[in-house]
């Protein structure tokens, strides 16, 4: 027997989505999440672009907004870890360490995690100068100097993006070279606002309350300079939520959970999966949320099929 029709596993724009449908559609709902609602978003400062908010509304608040629709409508929320599912015929079963749980649909919506840098400064200025995301926070940045941190594709690409506002882009790479695709590349060389500092670290992110400044440090003779700087936008890669997946659920390459033609369905049945955790997913709240309603009505479709 079920505990529940669904699980929902992560509290982000997508799981909190896929909760309310469920929970609307009179179907037994829980959500599972390891840290606070909202995922990446509840660490944005403003978000601006999320349809509804012409003023805009804070990461923080968007998120506290989205629990308390899921739950006015039966949705429960626990603050838990899973450790593995467990497909069991008809039911999935889910554990953690408070104990196991069985749904007749679990949803997996766990997103995935910006690869940090590590150093000081950055977890305490984050949404207050460091970003990881340029298409949420860019236009914060009206007029500002910039660095950015990363030699691939995202880091050229979110670069070139950001010059739509910054007067200056100092790309920051521990190697001498990029590693982002020839075409990102030449357009990024060719743009008069970036230039390269190479063969560099960030060794600190400085500031009281907002970025002041950054500490490079050169890798090969450990010199170490001050830069001035409005903003740190980091690209150093992404890690997906889904170690405990592993073995259970099909993953590509870099960890993200493969669904069936696009859909949110994977290859076990009942299990669904949605936002920054499905590969190929569009990195943004409103998809997600789209995903996040993909997921539920497919989850009901399926249970009432059983």
């Amino acid at each position: 027997m079920a505990d529940y029709d669904v699980m929902v596993i992560g509290a982000g724009g997508a799981g909190l989505t896929a909760a309310l449908y469920t929970s609307r559609a009179m179907l037994s709902t829980i959500v599972l999440e390891k840290l606070t609602p909202g995922g990446q978003i509840a660490l944005t400062d403003e978000v601006e672009n999320y349809p509804g908010f012409p003023q805009g509304v804070t990461g923080p608040k968007i998120s506290e907004y989205m629990l308390e629709q899921a739950k006015k409508y039966g949705a429960e929320y626990e603050l838990r870890e899973v450790a593995s599912i467990k497909p069991q015929g008809k039911v999935i079963e889910v554990e953690t360490l408070e104990g196991n749980i069985r749904a007749k649909a679990v949803i997996v919506a766990t997103g995935a995690s910006y690869r940090r840098l590590g150093v000081t400064g950055e977890e305490a200025l984050t949404g207050k100068g460091v970003s990881y995301c340029a298409t949420c926070d860019g236009a914060f940045f009206k007029g500002k100097e910039l660095v950015v941190v990363g030699g691939g594709d995202a880091a050229m690409q979110e670069g070139i993006f950001l010059t739509r506002y910054a007067t200056k882009i100092t790309v920051v790479h521990r190697r001498d070279k990029l590693r982002a695709s020839p075409i990102l590349q030449d357009r990024a060389r060719n743009n008069p606002k970036i230039s390269f500092t190479w063969n560099t670290v960030i060794d600190s992110i400085n500031g009281a309350k907002k970025v002041e400044s950054v500490t490079l440090k050169h890798v090969e003779s450990g010199a170490k300079q001050d830069k001035k700087i409005d903003g740190v936008f980091v690209f150093v890669g992404q890690i997906p939520q889904t170690g405990f997946l592993k073995g259970v659920l099909e993953l590509d390459a870099g960890g993200y959970i493969i669904t069936q033609n696009g859909s949110t369905q994977t290859g076990v049945k009942g299990v669904f999966a949605c936002g920054e955790v499905r590969s190929g997913a569009v990195k943004q709240l409103v998809s997600a949320c789209g995903e996040g309603c993909e997921a539920a009505l497919a989850a009901q479709h399926y249970i009432e099929n059983q």
